[in-house]
C-alpha cells in the first residue's frame, strides 16, 4: 500500500473550490443534512457553513442524543507530560519556535518519573508525551526510554511528537505506546510555508502522510487536527473531515479522535525581552460549537477531545453537546507539574482547575469521569 493515498486523494480537491462549496451552502442544504442517517462531506460542508448558524439548536440536540448513545455519559480525563521544549522548527505561532530564545530544557529520568508520579497523585492514568521536534535531543532512543519509564504506571500512553518513519511507529508500539497525536495545522499548502518556513517541519507533504504512517504501522488510535486560526477554519476542518473519512475506510482497524487547538496568546523571547504574541479572534465561541456538533454528526463514533486552551465557562458548556475527552489541569512547559514550574510555556492555559475541581463540574454535570482508558487494557487481555 502506497503512504502518498491521502495525498492523492487532497490533490483531487481545491482549497478555493471547497470554500466556495461551504459559502455557497443554502438552509435547504443544512436541513437536508440535519434529516439524513449519514452524513457525506457534502453534508458536513453544510453544516459548518454560515447558512447552518440558526440551526445551531437543532444541532446540539442531535450531538448531544448522538454521543450519550455512543459513548453513554462519561468524560475521559488525560493530562499532557511535557518532556522537553527542545526545537529545530521555526513556527510563527509557538513559543518553542527555534527562533525564540528561551532556555532550553529536556526531562531527565528521575525528572519525568517525578512528573508521573505527580500525575498519578492527580489521579491520571493516561498521560499524554509532549516534546518539541529535535530528532537529535528528543528522538526515537528518547521517547522509547520514556515509554518504558512510564508504562508501568499507566494505563494509556499517548504522544505528540515530531513525525517518525513507520518503522520508528512500529518499534515504539511494541513498547507500549497505544495513541499519537499528528496536527496538520493547515491543510492550506501556502498557509503552512508561511507558517512554517525552516525546520523538517516545512516538509507540507512529509507531515500529511504521517497518518498513512502510523495506520500502516498498526496504531490503536490517531488523533487529528488543524490548528484552529492559521487559515479559514470552516475550510481546514473540511479537509480534516475529508482526512479522518479516508482514514476510517483505509485503516479500518485503528480508532480515531479530533481535537480543536484554537490558536493561544505565546510569550516570545527576544533582544528587548519577553514580548507577548496574540492571534486575534480566529473564530468565535459559537462557532466552535457549530464545528463541535457538525463533527459528531459527521461522524457518530469519533472521540472529540478539548483542551484546557479553553475557558472554564465554555467547556462546562460543551461536555453536553459531543464532547468526550478533556485535559484538566494542564502544564504545557517541561518538568511544568513539580520539576520547574515557572519555566515557559508553549502557550497560555485558559482553564487553570485542577483535575479534581474539573472532576466535581463532570459530575454535577450527570456525567462520571473517566480516568482510565479501559480499551487498550481488554485489547492486551483478548489478545
Amino acid at each position: 500500500m502506497s503512504i502518498d493515498m491521502f495525498t492523492d486523494l487532497l490533490n483531487q480537491y481545491d482549497w478555493a473550490d471547497v470554500s466556495r462549496l461551504i459559502d455557497t451552502a443554502t438552509a435547504t442544504d443544512v436541513e437536508r443534512a440535519l434529516t439524513r442517517p449519514t452524513r457525506t462531506l457534502t453534508d458536513f460542508a453544510a453544516l459548518i457553513s454560515p447558512a447552518a448558524r440558526p440551526y445551531l439548536e437543532a444541532m446540539a440536540r442531535q450531538s448531544q442524543q448522538l454521543t450519550q448513545q455512543r459513548f453513554g455519559k462519561t468524560m475521559q480525563l488525560y493530562a499532557p507530560l511535557y518532556l522537553s521544549n527542545e526545537c529545530q522548527n521555526i513556527c510563527t505561532y509557538c513559543a518553542f519556535s527555534l527562533d525564540n530564545k528561551i532556555r532550553r530544557r529536556t526531562l531527565t529520568d528521575a525528572e519525568i518519573l517525578r512528573e508521573a508520579d505527580a500525575l498519578k497523585a492527580m489521579g491520571y492514568d493516561h498521560v499524554l508525551l509532549v516534546t518539541g521536534e529535535a530528532n537529535q535531543t528528543v528522538g526515537v532512543p528518547y521517547i522509547k526510554n520514556a515509554i518504558r519509564l512510564l508504562r508501568d504506571r499507566f494505563a494509556h500512553i499517548s504522544m505528540e511528537v515530531q513525525p517518525l518513519d513507520q518503522p520508528a511507529y512500529a518499534e515504539l508500539i511494541a513498547e507500549g505506546l497505544h495513541t499519537v497525536l499528528v496536527y496538520q495545522e493547515t491543510y492550506n499548502r501556502d498557509s503552512y510555508q508561511l507558517h512554517h518556513p525552516k525546520g523538517k517541519k516545512a516538509s507540507y507533504r512529509y507531515r500529511i502522510e504521517t497518518p498513512d504512517r502510523l495506520g500502516q504501522a498498526g496504531i490503536y488510535k490517531i488523533g487529528l487536527g488543524a490548528l484552529l486560526g492559521l487559515s479559514d477554519w470552516r475550510t481546514d476542518s473540511f479537509f480534516t473531515a475529508l482526512h479522518l473519512d479516508y482514514l476510517e475506510r483505509t485503516y479500518w482497524k485503528t480508532r480515531y479522535s479530533l481535537s480543536f487547538p484554537r490558536l493561544r496568546p505565546i510569550d516570545v523571547l527576544g533582544a528587548s525581552g519577553v514580548q507577548s504574541r496574540d492571534f486575534g479572534a480566529c473564530m468565535t465561541d459559537r462557532d466552535l460549537v457549530q464545528l463541535i456538533c457538525a463533527y459528531r454528526l459527521f461522524k457518530p463514533d469519533v472521540e472529540l477531545s478539548l483542551s484546557t486552551r479553553e475557558s472554564p465557562r465554555f467547556r462546562d458548556h460543551v461536555i453536553q453537546l459531543g464532547i468526550t475527552s478533556l485535559s484538566a489541569g494542564s502544564k504545557t512547559n517541561p518538568g511544568g507539574y513539580v520539576v520547574e514550574p515557572q519555566s515557559l510555556e508553549q502557550f497560555e492555559i485558559s482553564d487553570e482547575r485542577s483535575p479534581a475541581e474539573v472532576a466535581d463540574m463532570i459530575r454535577r454535570a450527570g456525567y462520571e469521569p473517566v480516568w482510565k482508558d479501559w480499551d487498550p487494557t481488554l485489547m492486551t487481555v483478548c489478545h
